[in-house]
């Protein structure tokens, strides 16, 4: 099968590139993944159990939001497949790729598939600590996102704690000193890697207590299905000494793992394994290949501004595609002088005075 347009994965920024891909007639081909990182189709909003930060909804369940976007792409015409991308080939255009059989991540179909021009927005995946009781509480009190379940109801003037070291830890610290009655950071060594700034931001919080060289053991709280987390047994990895406290909530901060695997050896990434893009743009190293969502951004990592990329990646891909043919696209992005040169893709970082758009 050739397609002008291929999206691949199927969270906020996948959805909203497939609906802008759509209404500009590109005719997008989506592969969502057949559980891609473990997670179901719709990426990491699917196992939120609450969403109240994205605009149109004062509280909506993640997967009922998936649900809304997956209707939406389809209704503007894109064309879903539910597989797996396997194996990608950059090298040359047309673009070719490669599929897993459904259910099968160890084995390739023997067809061929290639695209005009490719979206990539597999996401990102919060790195998990396999505590005893974590899959039970799971969006129950356990969460890898602060900014995004932070203010739910059932964590407002508790017990909260958060495991991490480093700068994103202080971050989620410091944010939920302002809904918690109380916020412990577990620390596994003996001292933060987080700047000095942060680390003395978080230790003059009167909310805030650290407790270093110890790490998270046993997740407990209700029983039953929709049971809560009540508490966390810690223990002491220098005297072995195990203690259980009072926490309401638990917030991983301790890494994102981008789904980027797929493209190594073929786009340029940073040490991370995030795909590196133009400075205001979704345009990735090669030509015609645009990254959008989590997957080339560490550092705000929400729905909503994954759905802007996604929008840009769109936007971006058409005006490249016509490029292609020679055709005049009005309401596409136009350049202005001075922006990043295509493919001198060097940070995503600070970003250059960006396009003119009608559309934007």
């Amino acid at each position: 099968m050739h397609s002008k347009l291929v999206i691949i994965g199927s969270g906020p920024a996948g959805h909203t590139a497939a609906i802008y891909a759509s209404r500009a007639d590109l005719k997008p081909v989506m592969y969502e993944g057949f559980l891609a990182l473990g997670i179901a189709a719709g990426g990491q909003l699917t196992t939120t159990d609450e969403v109240e930060n994205y605009p149109g909804y004062k509280m909506i369940r993640g997967s009922e939001l998936m649900d809304e976007m997956r209707a939406q792409s389809e209704g503007c015409g894109t064309e879903i497949i539910s597989q797996t991308v396997g194996k990608v080939d950059l090298s040359k255009r047309p673009f070719k790729y490669w599929l897993h059989p459904m259910g099968d991540d160890d084995n390739l179909e023997e067809e061929v598939h290639t695209a005009d021009s490719i979206v990539i927005a597999t996401g990102a995946k919060a790195r998990r600590l396999d505590l005893a009781g974590e899959e039970k509480y799971w969006g129950n009190g356990v969460s890898a996102c602060a900014v995004c379940d932070g203010s739910l109801p059932i964590f407002r003037e508790k017990p909260l704690v958060v495991i991490g070291g480093g700068d994103s830890a202080v971050e989620e610290g410091v944010y939920l000193t302002k809904k918690a009655s109380k916020v412990t950071v577990l620390v596994r060594k003996d001292q933060l890697r987080a700047s000095k700034a942060n680390a003395r931001r978080l230790a003059s919080n009167p909310k805030v207590e650290i407790r270093y060289n110890t790490q998270g053991v046993l997740i407990k709280g209700d029983e039953g299905p929709r049971g809560l987390m009540k508490s966390l047994v810690i223990k002491n990895s220098k005297t072995g000494e195990t203690e259980e406290i009072p926490a309401n909530g638990l917030f991983y901060a301790v890494g994102h793992e981008p789904a980027t695997a797929l493209f190594k050896g073929q786009l340029k990434m940073d040490e991370d394994g995030y795909i590196i893009t133009t400075p205001g743009t979704t345009e990735t190293t090669v030509p015609g290949v645009f990254a959008a969502g989590d997957v080339q951004d560490k550092k705000y990592r929400q729905a909503v501004t994954s759905a802007g990329s996604g929008c840009m990646a769109a936007l971006e891909a058409e005006k490249w595609l016509a490029e292609q043919e020679d055709i005049d696209v009005p309401n596409g992005v136009n350049g202005v002088k001075g922006r990043a040169e295509k493919g001198k893709a060097e940070t995503n970082g600070d970003v250059p005075e960006y396009r003119e758009n009608p559309l934007l």
